[in-house]
């Protein structure tokens, strides 16, 4: 059994307790050969780094005593991140992913610090000193259609920083229209030329766009089988202990129908199922689409955020995929017909990941 559990962000200024933390662990391990995947994120996790590291703690007795296998991952704005947790989450193999935009005027155009200063500047040497002890270390990029021009250049730029795994998403509940998807397209088309050179010169990196994209046509067969499982895969656990199936839902509370239980009682396994049936309802308005057994449009945590309904496609995904699978293709076709090693290697072979992180002298995966 594999589980993952989310520690989700504050609301009304609340803090998730020890006690709380602690019976979020023990109810991920009730399995006692469940492999848990605890995710720290916020708010901002790093405003509680005590409680971090006391969780980590508690999560190693949990192993010494036989009671399940602890894994971690933290997302984090940065601005906290220094040497010394940076340390403790390489000693306790926490993998970080930090969150950054890319160039200054894509970043700080949406990350701003109190009196609207800019983030910018601040996060230079942290990501800096991330990326030296953590490659492999996810940077997460939001794209929004005012940013949207700067894609392709935030893109380049972190990989110049060192970054080699970097997960770039779209903004869907931001105001896109013609104009900006189609700012957003060229971008698109300018990053999958710089993929196709990127791969030739024989660099190492994740672009999750394109490596999402791909995939979904070289493992169409069992493609189905990575997708969002609404409740299944992943719970998401509020500063109260209220426990919800994924991490967009705690914002609707715990008198919401999105409750599924507390850390005290257990998951209500009737309604998480209810919830899972719904997130498998098959959207009407893809029936006749040649890209749906490729496209994201069955995540609902996605559709919750954008759409208010978990059994709505957004329309700004809709689109979105639409031009992204294209350009993926493209990209894939030219580099298959190649031969590409590099290309091959990444998409065909299973090991790629562990074999590249042996290569740099890694041990953690991505």
């Amino acid at each position: 059994m594999r589980c993952r559990y989310c520690y989700a962000p504050p609301h009304g200024g609340a803090q998730m307790s020890l006690e709380t933390g602690r019976r979020a662990m023990e109810l991920a391990c009730a399995d006692s050969e469940a492999s848990c995947g605890v995710v720290f994120f916020g708010g901002e996790p790093l405003l509680r780094k005590g409680l971090i590291r006391d969780l980590v703690a508690y999560g190693q007795e949990l192993q010494r005593a036989g009671r399940g296998r602890f894994h971690y991952k933290l997302t984090t704005n940065g601005l906290a991140l220094d040497e010394d947790f940076l340390a403790f989450a390489v000693d306790n193999d926490i993998l970080i992913a930090l969150s950054h935009d890319g160039v200054q005027e894509a970043h700080d155009r949406h990350r701003r610090l109190r009196n609207d200063r800019a983030s910018w500047s601040v996060l230079e040497s942290r990501l800096r000193a991330l990326l030296a002890v953590r490659p492999y270390a996810s940077i997460m990029t939001v794209v929004n259609p005012d940013t949207a021009e700067h894609l392709h250049d935030s893109v380049e730029y972190l990989m110049q920083e060192g970054a080699r795994y970097l997960i770039v998403m779209l903004n869907y509940d931001a105001q896109w229209n013609n104009a900006s998807f189609r700012v957003l397209r060229r971008q698109l088309r300018r990053l999958g030329d710089s993929y196709l050179r990127w791969t030739r010169a024989d660099r190492r990196f994740y672009l999750s766009p394109f490596e999402v994209k791909i995939a979904s046509h070289v493992d169409g067969h069992c493609w189905q089988e990575k997708r969002c499982e609404l409740g299944r895969r992943q719970l998401s656990i509020d500063p109260s202990g209220n426990i919800y199936p994924c991490v967009q839902f705690p914002s609707a509370g715990a008198e919401s129908e999105w409750c599924i239980g507390d850390v005290r009682g257990g998951v209500d396994e009737e309604r998480r199922s209810a919830i899972h049936a719904l997130g498998q309802h098959k959207h009407d308005s893809c029936a006749n689409c040649a890209l749906q057994k490729r496209c994201a449009h069955t995540c609902g945590c996605l559709n919750w955020q954008a759409t208010g309904r978990v059994d709505t496609v957004s329309p700004v995904l809709c689109r979105y995929e639409r031009s992204m699978i294209p350009i993926a293709d493209r990209v894939a076709k030219v580099l298959y017909r190649e031969r590409n090693p590099v290309f091959l290697h990444k998409q065909y072979n299973a090991a790629y990941p562990i074999l590249s992180l042996l290569d740099d002298g890694q041990t953690s995966t991505p």
